[in-house]
């Protein structure tokens, strides 16, 4: 039976890196357990390159009540399994790139194949999505709740859903699950300007060398002036996209910094706190920013163009020039366009989640269970195009595991460990050292 409304709901989030686990454990507390209710919640994150380290999780600072790296067919023997005493979860997030939302979603639909009752299933975006917006919609249609950060995205991802004869009645305006903190209220002392970076926007190492070029001479410019550069992760580390040119290394070769620029890591939120003008190409900080109306410049040095990005921000009165900023600009959001973009700088984000609230109780309070999960592509409708995804995850086409998928111990012993750190090490370095010179060999 649903859990009564006096019980602490339990949910269980799936991730594969420390941005989707953030996003995939806030959506999880928004939806289910509002102004700080009870939840419990057990977090699974999917092995693999950008599986996040400890340091990542903690600076994401979400608690969970567990916590487990698993692989696919891991995840999906736990999701099968109904052991006794233990009630099964109320929601199941999954907070993963499409190919893997799509994976889970048949793997998922064989585990529950006979079940009485099984958990409501959402998934959703990290950010702004400006990029393979039909690709990665079907890859998610199949969930009971698929989340729109804002009225534009909702619109679109119905339109998508409507215009290949595919159900849209999934789709559920909410808002970003991490925007909050305290208002910007004026200039500080010292005046900060932070550049948000980006792990492959842009991905060449000129355009990147260029921006902290520009960076380190705003801070020339403006000595009295503190500049940050807010990293996402530290050397080694992965996070959802890959970094082939870490700014810590272009910097190290840089020679010396301005003494009023510095490095910064932590909680994004934490520098917002001081900040009072937010910089970047296109990073999902600068609606965080705008948000708490934080002056934000979105920059058109390299372009408007959708693969950096920033194009989804045309219209919104932010776009500018370092050559502009260096002058003294400050953008002035519009209005209307922040109310598409669900930012909700105008008070309304605590009603921003309450849709899927709703949803989420007629879902659970159905008489006879949820029906089985039902994506758009099946082996009838895409036998070109599924199977593969599939196997990439180890499952067959009817989302079966197949013989040999990884699924050892869920508590490993410290050699195989060992071995994992080794081997995710040797493939980071492959990333960031090998295939750079590679590439720049092929250019010779």
């Amino acid at each position: 039976m649903p859990a009564s409304a006096t019980e602490a709901p339990r949910v269980a989030v799936l991730a594969d890196s420390d941005t989707r686990w953030k996003w995939g454990a806030l959506t999880a507390q928004r939806i289910t357990a509002p102004d700080g209710a009870a939840l419990r919640l057990d977090g699974y994150l999917l092995r693999g390159r950008a599986t996040p380290t400890p340091r990542q999780l903690r600076e994401v600072g979400v608690r969970a009540d567990s916590l487990s790296e698993v692989t696919a067919a891991e995840f999906l023997r736990a999701m099968g399994e109904e052991e006794p005493g233990r009630e099964p979860y109320d929601v199941l997030v999954l907070a993963l790139v499409g190919g893997g939302v799509q994976a889970m979603l048949h793997g998922l639909r064989h585990v529950w194949a006979g079940r009485a009752r099984r958990p409501v299933v959402v998934t959703g975006y990290v950010g702004v999505v400006y990029e393979k917006l039909t690709d990665g919609l079907l890859l998610r249609h199949g969930a009971d709740l698929i989340l729109a950060n804002s009225r534009q995205d909702a619109a679109r991802f119905r339109a998508v859903y409507e215009g290949v004869d595919a159900g849209a009645e999934s789709v559920t305006e909410v808002a970003l699950p991490f925007l909050g903190g305290t208002p910007y209220t004026g200039e500080r002392d010292p005046y900060t300007v932070v550049f948000a970076a980006q792990p492959s926007v842009p991905d060449s190492r000129a355009d990147r060398a260029y921006l902290l070029d520009r960076l380190v001479g705003h801070a020339r410019l403006h000595p009295e002036r503190e500049v940050l550069l807010k990293l996402r992760s530290r050397p080694g580390e992965h996070t959802t996209h890959l970094e082939e040119v870490p700014y810590q290394k272009l910097a190290q070769r840089a020679g010396a910094l301005p003494p009023n620029l510095h490095l910064v890591y932590g909680n994004m939120g934490e520098v917002l706190d001081r900040t009072d003008l937010l910089v970047t190409v296109s990073s999902t900080a600068a609606l965080e920013a705008l948000h708490r109306r934080i002056p934000t410049a979105v920059l058109t040095d390299l372009g408007v163009r959708e693969v950096l990005g920033n194009h989804h921000f045309t219209g919104s009165g932010c776009l500018a020039s370092w050559d502009r900023l260096d002058a003294g600009h400050r953008p002035v959001p519009r209005e209307d366009w922040l109310a598409r973009q669900g930012v909700a700088a105008d008070g309304s984000y605590a009603t921003a989640f309450d849709a899927a609230r709703a949803r989420i109780a007629e879902l659970r309070a159905r008489s006879g269970g949820l029906p089985p999960l039902d994506p758009y592509y099946t082996p009838r409708t895409a036998p070109g195009y599924l199977p593969g995804l599939l196997a990439r995850h180890h499952l067959g086409p009817d989302g079966a595991p197949l013989p040999g998928a990884p699924a050892g111990d869920r508590r490993p012993g410290p050699v195989r460990q060992i071995v994992r750190r080794a081997a995710r090490g040797a493939y980071r370095h492959g990333v960031q050292r090998v295939a750079p010179a590679i590439r720049r060999m092929g250019e010779l």
